[in-house]
């Protein structure tokens, strides 16, 4: 295949690695937005075990994304993956640790009958849903900020930063527009899977939070135009060239992350989507059509994430310390090799995972009851 040379290739992984951050969104969105609102969804022990067990067939294998997502940064930008997850060390112990936290809270919550054992395990749960969550705006809003590495004449990298460097106001902003669309997506995904009180609180929350993640993406939107410095390409930036992040040269702009909107029109769907899904989502919950409700919070979550990657495209991690150091699409990748034998895996194996995950969630649809949990009571979390 002549058209897959090695500019191709490394537009071809920024795309891909999109799609699966996408994947992670949509589906891990869900059930992390369920167990933030667990106590909130479920006041006795049955509703929570409603609540819990909506989204008990899938949490596990929705993880998956995530593991593609990290495995393919670490394949296909290995420099990228090598310095932002030393830079970030901290912040990155504490999302594994939250995450590690999941499994534990879902298997044994439910292996005793003491309230105060099963309490403390819910707690776990809604924790385990919050960090992850806001770890993850975090990092986001901290990509457009820039984050404080540079590199030397051997290509080692430095980091000028520590934790609390990264909670600026606009990165927390951005980690509490996560959790606003996480609770939409997790409240709207429970009104398809649940009835009366757990449905009724579910669809509380649902027509609460899109109006959240629709003033939290305007603001955002507004800093990143008027508060923030972008960053732009002016030179020595060759997309088949070698993956050198140093050769370039960077400006920094005021309103420079919205250029590609300017240059390519057509990327405004991307926040179009993002605003119109969290709308229909809300005015959807509200009517009480569940599906519709669910469609429009992923189409929100999608058009939130791709704004996300159009307005940085083609830089991946920029760099604050040295904006000449920022890594792009085009300078940060593996060898060509690499990069060619990881597609041709990334398309066998990537539609496998979307048509078992599509039966998976064919087989165990359908709403959970008080009454599923009294009849099965042993046999679900």
């Amino acid at each position: 295949m002549e058209f897959l040379d090695y500019a191709m290739l490394k537009f071809i992984w920024w795309a891909l690695i999109g799609v699966l951050w996408i994947g992670f969104a949509v589906t891990v969105g869900f059930d992390l937005g369920v167990a933030m609102i667990l106590r909130l969804v479920g006041k006795t022990d049955e509703e929570r075990r409603v609540a819990i067990n909506a989204v008990a067939p899938h949490w596990d294998g929705n993880q998956v994304w995530l593991v593609l997502a990290a495995g393919a940064i670490f394949a296909a930008w290995p420099n990228v993956y090598a310095t932002a997850f030393s830079g970030m060390y901290l912040a990155m112990m504490i999302l594994l640790f939250a995450l590690i936290a999941r499994p534990p809270a879902f298997d044994y919550r439910s292996k005793l009958p003491q309230k105060k054992w099963r309490n403390t395990w819910d707690w776990v749960l809604v924790v385990s849903g919050v960090v992850p969550t806001l770890i993850l705006g975090v990092a986001m809003g901290n990509l457009f900020l820039g984050l404080p590495f540079q590199f030397d004449d051997y290509l080692r990298s430095s980091w000028d930063g520590n934790f609390l460097s990264l909670l600026h106001p606009f990165a927390v902003i951005s980690g509490l527009l996560a959790i606003a669309m996480f609770l939409m997506h997790g409240a709207t995904y429970l009104m398809v899977r649940s009835n009366l009180k757990v449905y009724s609180r579910s669809q509380q929350i649902a027509t609460i939070a899109p109006a959240i993640v629709m003033v939290l993406f305007a603001l955002e939107g507004l800093w990143i135009a008027f508060g923030v410095d972008g960053m732009r390409v002016t030179g020595g930036l060759e997309p088949g060239g070698v993956a050198n992040p140093t050769l370039k040269t960077v400006e920094v702009v005021t309103g420079a992350w919205l250029d590609n909107y300017t240059t390519y029109p057509w990327m405004m769907v991307a926040p179009v989507m993002g605003f119109l899904g969290a709308f229909g989502a809300l005015l959807l919950a509200r009517a009480g059509k569940a599906g519709l409700a669910f469609l429009n919070s992923a189409m929100s979550v999608i058009g939130i994430i791709l704004t996300g990657g159009f307005s940085l495209f083609p830089f991946i991690m920029p760099s604050s310390a040295n904006p000449n150091h920022s890594f792009t699409v085009w300078d940060s990748v593996g060898s060509e090799l690499t990069l060619s034998v990881s597609f041709y895996s990334a398309v066998v194996f990537v539609p496998l995972i979307l048509m078992y995950t599509t039966w998976c969630y064919n087989k165990m649809w359908g709403p959970q009851t008080i009454e599923s949990i009294r009849k099965n009571d042993h046999s679900l979390y």
